[in-house]
């Protein structure tokens, strides 16, 4: 892949230093980790979800065959490499066109930059209130806190991010914000917080929902969203939605504000109507959304509806950085949620383990990138590299490769250890000749047979968790050796 450094005269993009406003927690992963697997509702809530979700990716990727779902992996792949490919220049192109459309682009470093976007352009606008449809910029950037910081009232409009700001946490997955809440949980949230009247129906607390959600839609000044593409040659930001709050968020508000990465710009419509195709049946198992949105700017003076103005922010916060690095593949990522749904860890940790925006695999590869190593430490290991998570990648990201890479950084940061450097070392010097080799395979069998079923020491970071594998009563040498007397007799 060509790396090439971006550099536009608008956007102030280099290889420097992330400034992100939501707080980082990362280097907790594993004391956080032990409280999520003891809470009982916490996994059945994540199992089950999760599950469903993988079920479901399943059946409506290959609906069509193996060969079909496959193929639209690879071309949704091909698509994203030769998009990132030519970045700094769909950067440019994507401005020229959203410009020539009457939206106003903003370029912001980094979060603070974006939040400082927003609040001068709801100053300018005499903004008061604000509607939220889902967006993960938004989280990484801590707008809402932002803008309740300047008296702005902002409101989350999809169902889950709602029910997640009545309860004041965090989401815990990309796409689905409560999979780690049940039914029950969200019940007793909704008559607590929002003042519901008790009910146990799925449909009476939806409906309730909806009504109190539809009088802030009214009465708002503006809608932030975020994007799922942008296309270059159009000027097009594309949303894909379920709920119809999208749709209420962009089109009722007179003002209507967008927060984008930089990395979800592609080229052409004929990209996009790949990418949409793979990104339902990853994150939620549909062939399409409910709803598709493509927006082109402002109301027209011959239009109905629609906002009287669109700006799009888009955002680096340390994808630059990224971009210049040997991770330039995990800018390929379309946050579709499905190495979430199939990651072993992920299922028995839940999202907020993790720490920061984004969970499971691809939240072990891109919260360090983007934070810093130094902040994230533990992530590279919450992974049993078993590769499904590259297998459900709608656009084939090698994350598992990646999480080694990490490992890799790690240890040459010096975070390995001594312990792990001396153990290295040692392990080193044992194979540098056929003697050591065997000589220290013997020995661990003999000593196998004399330790304890939970081993000491370091060693017992394995059998913790799981029963120490014995070692064969006969090396593959000695095998070899035996077979090749049987062959000569």
């Amino acid at each position: 892949m060509r790396r090439t450094r971006i550099k536009t005269s608008n956007l102030r993009l280099s290889a420097s230093q992330s400034l992100v406003n939501m707080k980082i927690r990362s280097n907790n992963f594993i004391p956080a980790a032990r409280v999520a697997i003891q809470d009982a509702d916490l996994q059945t809530a994540v199992s089950s979800g999760a599950n469903a979700g993988f079920t479901k990716r399943q059946t409506a990727m290959f609906a069509d065959g193996q060969e079909h779902g496959q193929a639209m992996r690879q071309q949704a792949a091909a698509i994203k490499r030769h998009g990132l490919n030519q970045l700094p220049d769909l950067l440019e192109q994507a401005e020229v066109a959203m410009q020539a459309n009457g939206i106003q682009v903003l370029w912001a470093v980094d979060g603070a930059e974006a939040n400082r976007h927003v609040l001068e352009i709801a100053r300018r606008h005499g903004v008061k209130s604000v509607v939220k449809s889902k967006s993960m910029v938004t989280e990484e950037t801590g707008l809402n806190e932002a803008l309740e910081t300047a008296a702005i009232e902002v409101l989350e409009t999809d169902l889950g991010e709602f029910i997640v700001q009545l309860g004041e946490e965090t989401p815990s997955h990309i796409v689905v914000p409560i999979v780690h809440k049940t039914k029950a949980s969200i019940r007793d949230l909704l008559i607590e917080k929002a003042g519901m009247p008790p009910t146990d129906d799925v449909t009476e607390m939806t409906h309730f929902a909806r009504r109190t959600l539809r009088q802030k839609f009214l009465a708002a000044d503006m809608g932030v969203s975020g994007g799922n593409f942008i296309i270059a040659e159009t000027g097009s930001l594309c949303l894909v939605s379920n709920e119809g709050n999208a749709r209420l968020t962009t089109s009722l508000p007179r003002v209507h504000v967008a927060l984008v990465g930089i990395e979800k710009v592609i080229p052409t419509v004929e990209d996009y109507a790949t990418l949409t195709q793979v990104l339902p049946r990853s994150a939620t198992g549909q062939s399409m959304t409910v709803y598709t949105h493509m927006i082109h700017g402002p109301r027209r003076p011959d239009e109905p509806d629609g906002p009287e103005h669109v700006y799009v922010i888009l955002v680096d916060n340390g994808r630059s950085r990224i971009y210049n690095s040997d991770y330039t593949e995990a800018l390929a990522c379309i946050r579709c949620g499905a190495c979430l749904n199939a990651c072993p860890v992920y299922r028995i940790t839940g999202g907020h383990a993790y720490g920061w925006v984004y969970p499971g695999p691809i939240g072990a590869v891109i919260t360090p990138l983007l934070n810093g190593l130094e902040n994230a430490s533990p992530l590279p290991y919450a992974s049993s590299l078993c590769g499904l998570c590259q297998e459900v990648c709608p656009v084939e990201i090698d994350i598992p490769r990646m999480l080694l890479d990490l490992r890799r950084d790690l240890v040459e940061m010096g975070e390995g250890g001594a312990l792990w450097d001396w153990g290295m070392k040692a392990w080193a010097w044992g194979n540098q000749s056929p003697r050591l080799f065997n000589l220290g395979g013997k020995a661990a069998a003999i000593g196998q047979k004399l330790l304890p079923k939970n081993l000491p020491g370091p060693l017992g970071g394995w059998t913790d968790y799981r029963t120490a594998p014995s070692f064969a009563k006969k090396s593959f040498h000695q095998l070899w050796q035996e077979r090749q007397e049987e062959d000569r007799d």
